[in-house]
């Protein structure tokens, strides 16, 4: 009878549970070293708190405003691209191809100085607009000095990213399966009414991950804005540590304002995953 080999299974197991308590137990380590780093500077996180709280609170709205028009501008810019007309490809994919082409702060300084200049001649001001708009509501005084830059930021933004979308709206379009529609209009609904109905309900779960990639991403370049004199959230952080002369409280101030960045896109991440699994659901 042959004897059996010896199984090394359970060693195998022993190091993987052993290098699994060492993992924790480092991250723990980290995680419990980080939390005493922000004690040591808790007078200077009390302090500034309120201010970057502040810029929080604007670069979530301009955030909001430009996912909206940009998701506006990228459905917009795949119906273009799949548009039966040669001109409407042709434009919709000049479109992607120009702003995907060159970066975003050339491009903010285009809208920034180049458009705001050509409409300031035309005699457009989107401060005076919405000063005149807020003085018939008597709150004249919400409207801040670097309106334009807010304006035009926006805009810009909105613009960059609705190409990004273009492609993501397009693909996934693209990636239900033509029997779909082709279903649909022999039902008798018509191509409107099959796009609406049965291929975006498809369309939209697979462009969830990288539309919640894509607006992450754009809450991060929102910092940009502060080259346009914008308080936001990376403004507000420059302006408060740049002052500083102890460069280890500057780098503080530099690393408690990334945790607000991190407080702001974490939960976007969890809303995706939950609404991905949410949606997988039915199929």
């Amino acid at each position: 009878m042959q004897q059996a080999l010896p199984s090394t299974e359970p060693k195998r197991r022993s190091w993987l549970v052993i290098l699994d308590y060492l993992f924790y137990v480092a991250l723990a380590a980290a995680l419990a070293g980080f939390l005493y780093y922000i004690y040591t500077f808790r007078q200077e996180a009390l302090l500034i708190t309120p201010y970057l709280l502040a810029g929080a609170a604007a670069t979530i709205a301009i955030s909001a405003v430009s996912m909206v028009l940009a998701t506006i501008f990228g459905f917009i810019g795949a119906l273009g691209r799949l548009s039966r007309f040669t001109v409407l490809r042709a434009i919709a994919a000049i479109y992607v191809e120009v702003i995907r082409g060159t970066p975003i702060l050339v491009q903010l300084f285009v809208w920034y100085f180049g458009l705001s200049l050509l409409l300031a001649r035309l005699g457009f001001s989107p401060y005076a607009v919405a000063f005149q708009f807020m003085t018939v509501l008597q709150n004249n005084s919400l409207v801040p000095d670097t309106f334009n830059g807010i304006f035009y930021g926006i805009i810009g933004l909105s613009f960059n990213y609705g190409a990004y979308l273009t492609e993501v709206f397009r693909t996934g379009i693209e990636s239900v399966d033509k029997g779909q529609s082709e279903a649909a209009l022999s039902l008798g609904l018509t191509s409107s009414q099959a796009l609406r109905r049965i291929i975006l309900p498809q369309a939209i779960r697979i462009t969830i991950p990288p539309f919640t990639n894509y607006f992450i991403t754009l809450v991060q370049d929102s910092s940009l804005l502060a080259t346009l004199s914008v308080l936001e959230l990376e403004q507000q952080t420059y302006a408060l540590a740049f002052p500083l002369i102890n460069s280890n409280t500057k780098l503080f101030v530099f690393i408690f304002g990334a945790l607000f960045y991190l407080a702001i896109c974490y939960p976007l991440a969890l809303l995706a995953r939950y609404l991905e699994a949410r949606m997988a659901v039915a199929y």
